[in-house]
């Protein structure tokens, strides 16, 4: 089948949202091929989503994402070998929303539960009692945490960057009732996104451009044999 390169990397983000079994997907839930990179003043973490796994969630926070939403906010939480938790962004960014930012991210969506485990790399949203609370908060797992499981909507995992996840492990914390908080902030100074199958794309182009100027090599060589 033909593989076809698409300029618009919102166009295929939605593409990656094809349906496989879920049961599958439970068991090993398959990456999207969107990523997004936190830089953060540790250094830079990098997520993928698991669109066949809590659909709604993902196009909710790849939304708040595409918004800008998280530039400026911060890590409030850092548990070592538990979680290292995102701040919602309403109050916990430095710089104010604007009104678009606002209303997404004072949306919630349903508690998209699955099968897949909290272990570490996961990310899985934060919420109140309610099921269908979360909002923009989310956590990354530092460690395995069965008694998650099936509680809190996992949406995606860590790509790259457990190396910025260790050095805040080894930030000083303090106790706030059942959290453990870093004593300096963690801020999230920008983000952005880019589409892994865009990447592909050019690369793939590289190497038929190389095979073509191989094979026109190949074609002038066996011409001037001819001729000789």
């Amino acid at each position: 089948m033909e593989n076809r390169c698409f300029p618009s990397l919102l166009l295929l983000f939605y593409l990656s949202f094809s349906i496989v079994d879920p049961a599958s997907a439970f068991l090993d839930p398959a990456l999207g091929t969107t990523r997004v990179v936190f830089q953060t003043n540790y250094g830079d973490i990098e997520f993928g989503f698991f669109p066949n796994v809590a659909p709604k969630t993902v196009e909710h926070i790849f939304k708040l994402v595409r918004l800008g939403c998280y530039n400026t906010n911060h890590f409030f939480r850092v548990d070592k070998g538990f979680v290292a938790q995102v701040a919602a962004v309403v109050g916990g960014r430095s710089a104010p929303l604007n009104e678009e930012q606002k209303l997404e991210a004072e949306k919630t969506v349903i508690g998209e539960f699955s099968e897949v485990k909290h272990v570490r790399g996961i990310l899985s949203m934060g919420r109140y009692s309610d099921p269908d609370s979360a909002s923009s908060s989310f956590s990354i797992l530092l460690g395995d945490a069965p008694h998650l499981d099936g509680k809190y909507a996992i949406f995606g995992k860590l790509t790259r960057g457990d190396e910025a996840l260790s050095r805040l492990e080894e930030l000083p914390t303090r106790r706030e009732g059942i959290f453990v908080m870093p004593v300096e902030r963690i801020t999230i100074l920008s983000t952005h996104y880019y589409d892994t199958k865009y990447k592909s794309c050019e690369l793939e182009k590289e190497i038929l451009k190389r095979k073509l100027s191989e094979s026109l090599l190949e074609v002038e060589r066996q011409r001037l044999k001819c001729f000789s």
